[in-house]
């Protein structure tokens, strides 16, 4: 048996994952593992894990893959610094220590670190793949499809931020490219730094507010700040961005076109005016997607699109995607970002580089992105025991029963199930779940249990064969990328009490019979969940709509802003015990907030910093 080992890391998002003569057998963020959001250091522990998964070494392994080329990434830094000296020297000082010291000599940094592993371990099993490579790979090869183009948008890799490639059986190749500094995902992450959100992981929340803006500044974007072509293509006016020389994302000419300077989040509120920004480059985005997608359909004549990059994360555009219905089939990666390319490195190195055939699998190869470290019962019971907790062990049925009742009964219920997830969304097995049904639960889960932004919206899991009946979707979508409105039967306006609780002046409001999950636009992230790839989370909303004749549950990450999702049953506690969730279930496990030690809760408490 051939073993491959994919490791992207020193940027952001360090992962390790683990092929198998080309199957996947585990991937996992080091965040998970070291606590530190975004870990961007070499993923010691995620490697750990996945050799552990299979039971070898790393001295079983026969590559590491590693997930792009940094040479061509210094020398893409490089030109530009040289390009626009000497307007880019105070980012240059800060860049280079770092460059000289690590990144530029990357191989030996990268054998250091394995040795530490293996101690006779050679550079000669180190290979590079190429920054979009490793994503379109990590798009294409676990996709259901003989055939597709793969379109990858991400910031920037080593030079490309748009990839055109086409994949037909075992083979993948680039196409077309679009370099730096013309970026869509700069364009994205210069107006999240705008509006005073944090750049590479705030974008997230610039989607979440656009629907509560109008698109305004559309025709502004799109007149001065990136020149669109029919087909797609695109070029961004540096007039008004400072990221190639600078250690900002925008310039005064990008706060004077708009008319207001960059949000400061901690002192200067979100306005109706940031809503209509963000609306306005949301907007903007879709537009410049979709013209490439209808653009690469006519070209290539294929049904299928596979998507990837941390682009192919905005869930708004894909569903908008799919609508369109340029091409009949999509599938997105759902680890889109850098993590995922440690998975796509590992793939394209089996598949590209050495010929090896590949299986096409019903649905597809990423076992429903389950790819993360499990726990048996006796270790459960040992963690939970050690960490002071109170808990009952229960049958599979009581543990369905109970859980079913809580949801019902409006609490908030930590779910920690089976095998981490792999990528950014909890999709049933590290996830936070409520009643769709409470007009209250959207505010409590924000504020109580997540701490975060009260706008942010939540998303619905929904039984996969019950979906058409609550969505306007009749389509898989197991890792929820894709958004849809909810059904025209169950919506409703929002009431004057809502409007009240919420603290929102509009008329008109858009509501369902399923508030908790339907954003102001009556839209909605979809989870489809599947008996194949998660039977026990399936059973799960099963019980609660036998209860309740809801097939649908809120599905939000176990973790609290700024933090990761949790890994371990002893991480579940702690957010638990530290937050407004009052029931947790961890595996058989079955702990109710009642029934703790009130001194233990004080001090969790007092670490989440609550009043």
């Amino acid at each position: 048996m051939t073993y491959l080992l994919g490791v992207s890391a020193l940027y952001h998002d360090s992962a390790a994952a683990l092929i198998a003569d080309g199957e996947i057998i585990a991937a996992a963020q080091e965040e998970r593992f070291s606590r530190k959001k975004h870990d961007a250091r070499f993923p010691h522990n995620a490697v750990k894990y996945v050799l552990a998964e299979a039971g070898i070494t790393l001295a079983d392994v026969d590559n590491v893959v590693f997930y792009d080329k940094p040479f061509l990434k210094f020398e893409r830094l490089l030109e530009t610094y040289l390009a626009t000296a000497p307007k880019g020297f105070n980012s240059f000082r800060k860049a280079m220590p770092i460059w000289l010291r690590e990144k530029l000599f990357l191989k030996d940094l990268l054998v250091r670190e394995l040795r530490q592993l293996e101690k006779g371990f050679s550079g000669d099993r180190l290979m590079f793949s190429e920054h979009h490579f490793s994503h379109a790979a990590s798009a294409f090869y676990p996709s259901p499809f003989e055939q597709a183009v793969v379109l990858t948008l991400d910031g920037v890799g080593e030079w490309a931020t748009t990839t055109v490639a086409m994949g037909n059986g075992n083979e993948l190749s680039i196409e077309k490219e679009i370099h730096f500094p013309h970026s869509l995902g700069l364009l994205y992450s210069a107006f999240t730094y705008y509006t005073g959100f944090k750049v590479n992981s705030g974008e997230y929340k610039v989607m979440g507010l656009a629907p509560y803006g109008e698109p305004k500044y559309k025709d502004v974007i799109l007149d001065n700040l990136i020149d669109v072509k029919e087909d797609g293509s695109y070029k961004l006016n540096q007039d008004y961005f400072n990221y190639t020389h600078g250690l900002t994302m925008t310039n005064q000419a990008f706060a004077d076109l708009f008319g207001q300077p960059v949000r400061k989040p901690e002192t200067d509120d979100l306005t109706q005016f940031h809503m209509d920004i963000a609306a306005s480059v949301q907007a903007a985005t879709e537009d410049v997607v979709l013209r490439m997608t209808r653009a690469l359909s006519k070209e290539y004549d294929c049904p299928n699109l596979c998507m990837a990059g941390g682009v192919a994360l905005n869930c708004v555009a894909n569903g908008k995607i799919l609508r369109d219905g340029a091409f009949k089939d999509i599938w997105i990666q759902p680890a889109a970002g850098d993590a995922g390319g440690a998975l796509g490195a590992a793939l394209g190195a089996w598949h590209s580089e050495m010929k090896m055939p590949r299986t096409i699998h019903a649905g597809d190869a990423m076992k429903g992105a389950y790819l993360g470290p499990s726990f048996e019962t006796d270790d459960i019971a040992a963690q939970l025991t050690k960490a002071g907790a109170k808990f009952e062990l229960l049958s599979d049925d009581d543990i369905l029963s109970r859980t079913a009742e809580a949801l019902s009964e409006e609490k908030a219920v930590g779910w920690f199930q089976g095998r981490m997830e792999f990528g950014p969304r909890a999709l049933g097995g590290r996830s936070i779940l409520g009643d769709p049904r409470s007009p209250t639960m959207q505010k409590v889960l924000n504020l109580k249990v997540k701490y975060r932004e009260s706008f942010r919206p939540f998303a619905p899991s929904v039984l996969r064969e019950h979906v058409s009946d609550w969505f306007e979707l009749d389509y898989d979508s197991p890792y929820m990328l894709l958004v849809a409105d909810v059904n025209e039967k169950i919506r409703r306006q929002m009431s004057e009490d809502e409007r009240r609780l919420f603290g929102i002046d509009k008329l008109n409001v858009k509501r369902s019979d399923i508030p908790a999950i339907t954003h102001v636009d009556y839209s909605a992230r979809v989870q489809t969940v599947h008996q194949e790839t998660n039977p026990k989370y399936h059973a799960l909303i099963d019980a609660f709509r036998e209860k309740t004749g809801c097939p649908v549950v809120v599905n939000t990450s176990f973790n609290v802003r700024g933090e990761p999702i949790v890994c371990s049953p002893e991480d579940a506690f702690r957010c638990f015990m530290g937050t407004g969730i009052e029931v947790l279930v961890v595996g058989n496990a079955f702990l109710r907030k009642e029934d703790q030690d009130p001194e233990l809760a004080e001090n969790y408490e007092e670490k989440y910093e609550l009043d």
